[in-house]
């Protein structure tokens, strides 16, 4: 009998469901059914069943006066369960708290989410002017330091098995990531906004993601990158990539 792919096992009542969650979850605090409708080019009333099934089981919450939904206690507790057993964030956690008491800029660790890079948790900095929380967003890979440093450092593994993503033409800048060992990005992410990254590995060299400090492009001086945060995040990202099972440091050319 020959394989069946994932997508033949797809059930589309399962999937308008997740396509419910994920949108009234981008959306923001309060969302009306009217905006999820237009959005998932779903009928009203499809919308209506879906949320009231989620509000039974307390993954949505309904707004009485406004008649908007936002997200319940379900799924956030449901996501604290996965957050607190993810080894990736358990590890890293108090290798980036201790990172943000000794340089004091926000300091993110982000994973890899198909073609996309996710800003997975933070700490912040202590300092008044900060860069508001990149919590939960996601940007291209290819877009942000963040992103690029994984996909500078997955072009090594995927060399000789004929995978070619997006590496055509890019041969020679993730060549001088890698050997850098990290990647810094001004305006990526807003105007005004650094960020610096590095890779993370686990056994094996797999990339899970990456650590990087993102924070006003004032304070983050080609000098101040080069003398003071890039020493102190290639060292906090080999530490957490050994508590992770790497063994060595960073891939280089």
């Amino acid at each position: 009998m020959p394989a069946r792919g994932k997508d033949s096992y797809s059930i589309q009542s399962v999937e308008n469901a997740l396509d419910v969650l994920e949108a009234l979850c981008d959306e923001g605090d309060e969302v009306r059914i009217s905006r999820l409708s237009e959005r998932l080019n779903m009928n009203k009333t499809s919308v209506f069943r879906l949320l009231a099934t989620f509000e039974n089981r307390g993954y949505v919450e309904r707004e009485a006066d406004s008649g908007t939904y936002r997200l319940g206690l379900s799924a956030y507790e449901i996501g604290q369960k996965f957050l607190s057993r993810m080894a990736l964030l358990r590890k890293a956690k108090p290798v980036m708290e201790r990172l943000v008491r000794e340089c004091n800029e926000a300091a993110y660790l982000a994973v890899r989410r198909e073609e996309e890079v996710l800003f997975f948790d933070m700490v912040d900095t202590t300092h008044q002017v900060k860069i508001v929380s990149l919590v939960g967003r996601r940007y291209p890979l290819a877009a942000t330091s963040a992103g690029k440093v994984i996909l500078a450092n997955a072009a090594v593994r995927d060399e000789g098995t004929g995978k070619q993503d997006d590496y055509d033409g890019l041969a020679d800048e993730y060549s001088a990531i890698r050997k850098e060992g990290a990647f810094l990005d001004r305006g990526a992410l807003g105007e005004g906004i650094a960020s610096v990254a590095v890779p993370l590995y686990r056994a094996g060299g797999e990339i899970p993601g990456s650590l990087c400090f993102v924070g006003p492009d004032f304070r983050m001086s080609p000098e101040k990158i080069e003398k003071e945060f890039l020493p102190q995040l290639k060292e906090a990202g080999e530490v957490i990539s050994s508590m992770l099972g790497h063994l060595g440091s960073y891939i280089g050319n």
